[in-house]
């Protein structure tokens, strides 16, 4: 039996009004091809809603599979130490297909993410973080990636734009 997913803590990463009546919570993989896919359709929908709607991202790097998840999620949390988290979460998708440790270093270069920061997110700084979001999720009943959960329920609906703004929307009815 699965319990819910935590409640969202001040490490999270999160985009929108903390007012808003419905949060979408993804834990995503940032090698794995279906986020890459769910990618769009979530900046899609987040600007469909604007401030009706909080996204929150959590790592879960699917190690097993994925051979530069962890390493992927290192880099995106270092990037949040350095207040960049959105951006490296966008270049992380946008170059799915290139991250190994020489393009991540390339990309904190390019963001100008001190690679001291970088270096020491590579041997472990974070990983009490991401194992902490990974650990919530399996206890929340993700055995994939991308899980999302509005308003701390699992979705397991379409995903595609209109049918997730249909859900999101319906949540927020119900909130309020």
């Amino acid at each position: 039996m699965t319990r819910p997913i935590p409640p969202l803590a001040a490490d999270d990463h999160v985009l929108g009004d903390p007012a808003s009546a419905v949060t979408l919570v993804e834990y995503g993989d940032y090698q794995c091809p279906y986020c890459g896919e769910a990618y769009p359709v979530l900046k899609a929908v987040q600007s469909a809603m604007g401030r009706k709607l909080r996204f929150v991202f959590r790592n879960f790097p699917l190690v097993e599979v994925h051979a530069h998840a962890l390493r992927a999620a290192q880099f995106a949390e270092a990037a949040a130490e350095a207040g960049l988290f959105w951006e490296a979460h966008d270049l992380l998708y946008e170059n799915q297909d290139t991250l190994d440790d020489r393009s991540l270093v390339a990309f904190g270069d390019r963001m100008g993410l001190d690679r001291a920061l970088l270096a020491a997110a590579f041997e472990g700084r974070h990983n009490e973080k991401i194992q902490r979001d990974f650990l919530g999720g399996v206890r929340g009943g993700v055995n994939g990636t991308p899980s999302l959960f509005i308003n701390g329920q699992i979705y397991e609906g379409e995903r595609d734009v209109d049918s997730l703004i249909e859900a999101l929307s319906a949540a927020a009815m119900v909130r309020l």
